[in-house]
């Protein structure tokens, strides 16, 4: 498979066999990660969003092939409009993974914006208080700033999703 195979097949990728293909794919090879990169980074809507859920399947097993490319995925995520599947499946990542230092400061401006944004999903909003959790653990001072984000959250949008991972949050600050 090649750039513009995998292209095209990021774009017929209906079923989760389909996206499991591609993982064993690019699975093997940093260049075909970087591959799979360049597509999530310069592409169209529809190739970003899919390639966005192959990453985050590949996150699971072989976190260290983000490493050279999670300052590129935090600038990403700095962007406007970028699709709802794209911050979802980062931050997802992100929540997974040890972050270097240089990048905790830029990755807690991106999950503090995200989690105080009421208008954002709340499977967004639950893996950037985990993000934040997990950073709070070397950062402690941002926790009265989490906390007070997390209980505004649950005074207006206490969801079971958001309220389940508020608490488990909240307990560990």
């Amino acid at each position: 498979m090649q750039a513009v195979d995998l292209r095209e097949a990021l774009l017929n990728t209906k079923a989760k066999a389909d996206a499991l293909a591609i993982v064993a794919w690019v699975n093997n090879e940093e260049r075909h990660f970087a591959s799979l990169m360049k597509l999530f980074l310069e592409e169209e809507y529809r190739v970003v969003q899919k390639a966005a859920w192959i990453m985050s399947i590949i996150a699971e097993k072989r976190p260290q092939l983000l490493a050279p490319h999670l300052e590129k995925m935090i600038v990403k995520m700095q962007e406007t409009g970028i699709p709802v599947a794209v911050k979802r499946n980062v931050v997802r990542i992100l929540q997974n993974i040890e972050l270097p230092e240089t990048l905790h400061g830029p990755v807690m401006n991106v999950c503090f914006d995200l989690l105080a944004d009421v208008r954002e999903t709340v499977a967004v909003r639950a893996f950037s208080m985990t993000v934040l959790g997990n950073l709070a653990k070397h950062y402690p001072e941002i926790n009265n700033e989490l906390r007070a984000i997390i209980e505004d959250g649950l005074e207006h949008n206490p969801t079971p999703g958001f309220r389940s991972r508020a608490m488990k949050i909240l307990k560990g600050l």
